[in-house]
């Protein structure tokens, strides 16, 4: 039940911030529904294997696929879907709390909240990346069968 919670809540978020980024309308529910689903990703594997940067890896890999499918499916830029879609595992907190230990001179926490802040956004750099990358070869290898 909790995991359809979360899904809920992901989709409204992303949903929201399609509409922040002026996506058009009818890509809005798609980048909710790859936000949702890349978020579940993550909440799932980091309550059962408890690895957060392979979680997010794995959330925003995803998001990468999700987003390059929906872009032939509607017509559109794969980052109309993709861009809204990542917005659940931006390590928002991370950097708010890295900030934080910074100010009150607290080094080594900010040393530890930054470089997990670090390897999180590398994994969502990576992520799509390799998504990226991956679903172009495969359409590159369709194109010359």
């Amino acid at each position: 039940m909790d995991i359809i919670l979360q899904f809920i809540y992901s989709f409204f978020a992303t949903s929201g911030f399609s509409i922040y980024f002026s996506a058009p309308l009818n890509s809005i529910i798609p980048s909710g529904i790859s936000g949702a689903i890349s978020w579940s990703i993550y909440y799932y594997i980091i309550h059962t294997y408890n690895s957060k940067i392979i979680a997010i890896f794995l959330g925003s890999f995803i998001v990468g696929v999700l987003g390059e499918v929906l872009a032939i499916k509607y017509k559109k830029p794969a980052t109309v879907f993709i861009i809204p879609g990542i917005v659940p595992l931006v390590p928002g907190a991370g950097m708010y709390y890295t900030m934080l230990a910074l100010v009150e001179n607290d080094f080594i926490k900010a040393a530890s909240f930054g470089t997990e802040t670090l390897f999180a956004a590398a994994a969502i750099a990576i992520g799509i990346i390799i998504s990226t990358s991956f679903s172009r070869s495969i359409r590159s290898f369709k194109k010359a069968a």
